[in-house]
């Protein structure tokens, strides 16, 4: 295999060698020299002598170490088939890791979240695999593929919002295309899954969309579905292929820490009996207290009331829940909270949808701010409302496809927010 060295010249062969060595998932930090310019004139120039075996390499004192970069910046590799440095933060104490292109991988974007999907390849260091995505006359959407992915492990991502029965179709077929033209593994990437809120039978001869869709998605030829925060947990089960349901709770505990002064004083609230797991998670990392709305309906076609559990009085209230549509229920929590006595109130949801009357709803409501993540387009929406605030996970779901393509475990992502 080819690594851009051959111009080198024999004399360092025994530097390719030591960049095969893998140490911790990554390329050794040590053998290599930065190959972009010092290191490689150094080479040249005699000046670094690698390791002639992997153990005068175990033995050797990092006497000739390699220029670094400080911890975790980009330096510009012009050698093919390697990445920029990267910090493995992990081990070393932030030393540089040179790190190989990451192979048979390519990653495409539905038309739901385009900005998105290119934060995602920007974040790996790729470019987004080429699609047409348009409709025929008679509005059936088509697909048009522009690449081969014969033996790739290809990344579609979509996420449910905006149009979403339009979307949801582009993603089967999309899917379909892939796995007919001889993808090794189709990854579904839907950051915000749809129909998730039908996920049981609440009446009767009502469906059960969400599993309708999991079906749907398996039968189109997907191998694996990355997701984030889906409104019922259970949802997993209705796939007979793995699911990795991602949190956006990491960046949320990051984003409170650094944007809200008086969060030790803080208290998280649940503006739903259903949320209490999610809540109590999220108060359990702050080390501050928990408080619940209750819904109580008295008798048959009476209006809900809403009935506090907790304290809240001379306290930052924080509303956390996993989505908002028309805003009507947090909004009418918010004003429980300030009528309790909070002193403040701030909302932190994963999926923003906003439909109908939201954003009137928040620019007349008593928020601070109402803080969402970008799984779903929110440029417009932070225009409408300067109360709207996004919080990127874009990281996230890179770093997610980085793991499942590297064959990594992805369960330090449920809680740390990768760098």
């Amino acid at each position: 295999m080819d690594y851009g060295l051959a111009h080198y010249g024999p004399t360092h062969a025994a530097l390719q060698r030591a960049l095969l060595r893998p140490h911790h998932n990554e390329w050794c930090h040590f053998c290599p020299p930065s190959l972009d310019g010092n290191g490689a004139a150094m080479a040249r120039s005699g000046q670094y002598t690698p390791p002639t075996t992997s153990e005068e390499h175990d033995q050797s004192q990092h006497s000739q170490q390699p220029p670094r970069s400080r911890r975790g910046s980009l330096i510009a590799c012009a050698q093919p088939g390697w990445e920029t440095p990267v910090c493995c933060a992990g081990c070393h104490d932030g030393q540089v890791t040179f790190c190989r292109k990451m192979p048979n991988i390519k990653v495409f974007s539905g038309s739901s979240h385009c900005d998105l999907a290119q934060k995602v390849v920007d974040r790996l260091g790729i470019e987004l695999g080429k699609v047409v995505l348009k409709k025929f006359s008679n509005q059936e959407t088509c697909v048009e593929v522009g690449e081969s992915v014969r033996g790739e492990d290809v990344y579609i991502i979509q996420s449910g919002c905006g149009e979403v029965n339009d979307n949801l179709m582009e993603l089967l077929i999309m899917i379909n295309a892939c796995k007919i033209a001889s993808a090794s593994r189709v990854t579904a990437v839907i950051p915000c899954f749809p129909y998730a809120r039908q996920d049981k039978k609440d009446k009767s001869r009502a469906p059960i969309s969400a599993k309708l869709v999991a079906n749907m998605l398996s039968v189109a030829g997907a191998d694996h579905i990355i997701t984030m925060d889906l409104h019922a947990s259970q949802i997993q089960g209705f796939f007979d292929i793995p699911v990795d349901n991602l949190y956006a709770e990491p960046a949320v505990l990051k984003w409170v820490r650094e944007n809200i002064p008086e969060w030790r004083n803080s208290i998280i609230v649940s503006p739903d009996a259903g949320g209490a797991k999610r809540v109590t998670a999220i108060a359990d990392r702050l080390n501050v207290e928990f408080a619940l709305i209750h819904k109580e309906r008295k008798k048959a076609n009476e209006v809900a009331s809403m009935v506090l559990v907790g304290d809240v009085k001379d306290r930052v209230a924080i509303l956390v829940d996993d989505m908002a549509d028309t805003c009507g229920t947090i909004v009418h929590a918010a004003d429980k909270l300030m009528e309790a006595g909070a002193s403040k109130v701030y909302a932190i949801l994963t999926h923003g949808i906003f439909s109908g009357p939201a954003i009137s709803r928040i620019n007349n409501a008593c928020f601070e701010a109402v803080v969402v993540t970008n799984t779903i387009p929110q440029d417009q929406h932070m225009k409408e409302c300067s109360k709207i605030q996004c919080i990127d996970v874009s990281m996230i779901l890179a770093e997610a496809i980085r793991r499942t393509h590297n064959g990594e475990s992805v369960s330090y992502l449920f809680s740390h927010v990768p760098m």
